[in-house]
């Protein structure tokens, strides 16, 4: 929690502190770690409910309960109302607050799931996919929106790069687990949905005890968001002015503004479109992780099928950190470069999966998927994450998540459509042609920073 202590104190500090100022800095420490570590569980168990379809498929196509198609249209479905979600919950996290629309959601989630699990006919699949879509949206606009409450866009690369190992974390662990619990320890498909039922539930209500929505609610002032300050990295410490903590206005949002953050700052718009481009490649392994492997090498097992793709969430893992701490320090806090970077290692990874399966290796194989683990998730967490909220800026942090979260989760549909009908070859080849288009597409902005708020 190193990087997280340096938001608040002596870094940032005048050399004579009042006591009311230090006071108010160590409270307001304690609620960001309060409050990160809430936002990170909470939008890891999201992933517990979201991964047991994954998990189930393998089992779901041994029983012909469903076809392979089948199962493509409804993570299209999915993914559809996923995307709808993105555009409406950052409107609406703005209007009624992080709590009562994340918990909705994650009640929401844990809901469907659980109708997933005892489902008697195949009918029901579609609305609860949908459900489920819905309320899997609404978790990360609001939370980085906590992230943006609590942090100083000086420090928050670093913030929102730990942040964001929340959902690589989500992605490694979940599906391993629900699969665990469905083949091992009950030997049917239906239990990833019931194991990721339970977990939601339990995240819920720790999120509902302990979450607040911004440092006014607990008598705190509100974070300073002045974009100037993210040239003070290179002033030297004895000459920094004060960094001020001043009050936010709270501004409640209109349905009617869900476009609102693209039109305050244009860079907005064009994350959005890059992270269309992206997010397919990311939920083609998370959704058909198990199933691309036993395509490539079908001589495997359920269980080592579901576990072989856990490369791809571990590398996933360090990647927010890394890349959240490489924006802040090695480029002094401009989030195109690194993106770039990560989008192009990404294009020549999604380029080897042809070669590499067609060696059999099941080293070379987890090896590859590391590899690409490691580049989507760091442009992905960098797009999504803290590119999205320093353009958005505080006003429009949750506005501006939504929106480009949004968009990526319209690209996102291919990710789950595409692995129903086409070969691991050429889905990988299409994506990685995405991701050299995205590259080419933010390469002109090398430079760009937010605009004032």
């Amino acid at each position: 929690m190193s990087d997280l202590r340096n938001t608040t104190e002596s870094d940032d500090s005048p050399t004579v502190a009042t006591g009311k100022t230090t006071t108010k800095r160590k409270e307001l420490f304690k609620w960001q770690i309060r409050i990160f570590a809430l936002s990170w569980l909470a939008y890891a168990a999201f992933y517990f409910p979201r991964q047991a379809f994954s998990s189930a498929k393998i089992g779901i196509l041994d029983e012909g309960f469903l076809t392979r198609q089948t199962l493509g249209l409804l993570d299209s479905a999915y993914l559809a109302a996923y995307a709808v979600g993105q555009f409406v919950w950052g409107a609406m996290t703005e209007r009624f607050g992080t709590r009562v629309v994340v918990g909705g959601g994650m009640v929401m989630a844990a809901i469907a799931a659980m109708t997933m699990g005892i489902a008697p006919a195949v009918w029901l699949f579609l609305p609860t996919m949908i459900v489920q879509g819905l309320a899997q949206s609404t978790g990360w606009s609001g939370l980085s929106k906590n992230i943006a409450s609590f942090f100083t866009l000086r420090r928050r690369g670093r913030a929102m790069g730990l942040f964001s190992t929340s959902y690589a974390f989500g992605g490694l662990v979940a599906a391993p687990v629900t699969g665990w619990v469905a083949y091992s320890l009950f030997d049917s498909w239906r239990w990833a949905f019931f194991s990721g039922a339970a977990i939601m539930i339990v995240a819920f209500l720790v999120f509902l005890i302990f979450q607040r929505n911004n440092p006014q609610e607990v008598g705190l002032p509100g974070i300073d968001e002045d974009p100037s300050l993210l040239d003070c990295e290179h002033v030297p410490r004895k000459t920094r002015a004060p960094i001020g903590v001043v009050k936010v206005q709270n501004k409640k949002f209109s349905p009617m503004e869900l476009l609102a953050a693209a039109k305050h700052d244009p860079m907005v718009l064009r994350l959005g479109l890059v992270y269309f481009l992206l997010k397919p490649a990311r939920y083609a392994i998370l959704l058909w992780g198990p199933v691309l492997v036993l395509d490539a090498m079908p001589h495997l097992d359920a269980v080592t099928a579901i576990m072989v793709p856990v490369a791809f969430g571990l590398t996933g893992l360090i990647a927010p950190i890394a890349i959240g701490w490489i924006s802040d320090t090695l480029f002094k806090a401009r989030r195109v470069p690194p993106t770039v970077i990560c989008l192009g290692l990404l294009v020549i990874a999604l380029a080897m999966w042809p070669v590499v399966t067609s060696q059999q290796s099941i080293v070379l194989l987890t090896i590859l998927l590391s590899f690409v683990g490691l580049t989507a998730y760091g442009a992905d967490a960098m797009i999504s994450g803290v590119a999205a909220v320093d353009f958005g800026t505080a006003k429009y942090a949750a506005g501006a998540t939504g929106f480009i979260n949004g968009c990526g989760s319209v690209g996102a549909i291919l990710g789950g459509l595409l692995p129903g009908f086409f070969s691991g070859t050429v889905i990988f080849n299409l994506f990685a042609a995405a991701a050299l288009l995205a590259a080419l597409m933010l390469l002109p902005s090398w430079n760009s920073r937010p605009a004032s708020s």
